[in-house]
């Protein structure tokens, strides 16, 4: 069969092409045409690639007669720019904290020009931040299945910047400075305050790790498989996971009373909030028996 592919961008100088294809719509697969292109153009690899029909885009796994097209019809092609993988991107955000607070929590000369104790309060949230991070760095290499490969380069400065920043430069900066030391007012913290914060840390992180198995158990691996997530927590929101995240970044802005905790906990509690909402709507209008009674992200709540 053959198959126009015709460019989003009018001062495209590749295309259109027309490309013949071994079979007929009923048997070529999307990912049959992306191969093709690439073939013919080998910096356009597949995860580059973005094609359409009307606005609709088109999905590995379906064949071209899922999409109404038969031989001699067009599609539409937008080269994505160039893509990095959804772990390594993970690797980067994450890595930043692990290298921002050791640095300013362990050489305090270099950053505020005088040594000091750190209270017990700057060395819980010292390891609180650490584990947390930590985490993180393991679920991306042996936890996490992404139902999206790659993304654009550029945007791994953007998505950085969040934690780099907000949960590693300004959070460490303020929270491990001469003023949270050991015997100032505010460095102080009750032991309840403390083990209470510890606490609620310990199994916010621990109910997080669980529900990102559940979710890397939903899809068998090499595929992009969707189900609807049941169980620990997935009975009452569509994120549990980051319902719990917010928990465990609670903790820290309770433990530090500082505004750069507080900060980062209304950005990412926003953010997170935005994504499970989005998660919310994608689960309810694909799965048309999606329990209606699950909230977004807060239990009962929204």
């Amino acid at each position: 069969m053959q198959l126009v592919i015709n460019p989003r961008s009018p001062k495209s100088r590749k295309f259109p092409i027309t490309l013949v294809l071994d079979g007929t719509p009923a048997t070529v697969r999307v990912e049959d045409v992306q191969a093709a292109i690439a073939e013919k153009f080998p910096q356009l690899y597949v995860d580059r690639q973005r094609l359409t029909v009307e606005k609709t885009a088109l999905e590995q796994g379906k064949t071209l007669s899922e999409y109404g097209l038969k031989d001699g019809d067009s599609v539409t092609f937008k080269d994505l720019g160039p893509q990095i993988s959804w772990r390594t991107v993970f690797l980067i955000e994450y890595g930043g904290p692990l290298l921002i607070h050791p640095l300013i929590y362990y050489l305090p000369s270099l950053f505020y020009s005088r040594t000091f104790e750190h209270s017990m309060m700057q060395t819980v949230t010292f390891w609180m931040v650490m584990l947390h991070f930590l985490k993180r760095e393991y679920e991306t290499v042996f936890v996490h299945r992404f139902s999206h490969g790659t993304m654009p380069f550029r945007n791994v400065f953007k998505n950085s910047a969040h934690y780099h920043l907000l949960s590693g430069l300004n959070l460490a900066y303020w929270v491990y400075g001469p003023w949270n030391a050991a015997g100032t007012v505010l460095g102080e913290r009750s032991r309840t305050v403390i083990y209470g914060c510890i606490a609620l840390y310990a199994f916010a992180e621990l109910s997080n790790l669980k529900t990102h198995v559940t979710l890397r158990n939903l899809r068998p691996p090499g595929t992009r498989v969707r189900k609807i997530p049941r169980g620990y927590g997935f009975d009452l929101v569509s994120c549990p996971n980051y319902f719990f995240e917010t928990l465990a970044w609670l903790a820290v802005s309770v433990l530090t009373l500082s505004w750069s905790a507080h900060l980062f906990l209304v950005v990412a509690v926003g953010q997170m909030y935005i994504w499970a909402v989005k998660k919310h709507k994608g689960y309810r209008k694909e799965f048309p028996d999606y329990p209606r009674g699950r909230k977004a992200m807060f239990p009962f709540v929204a």
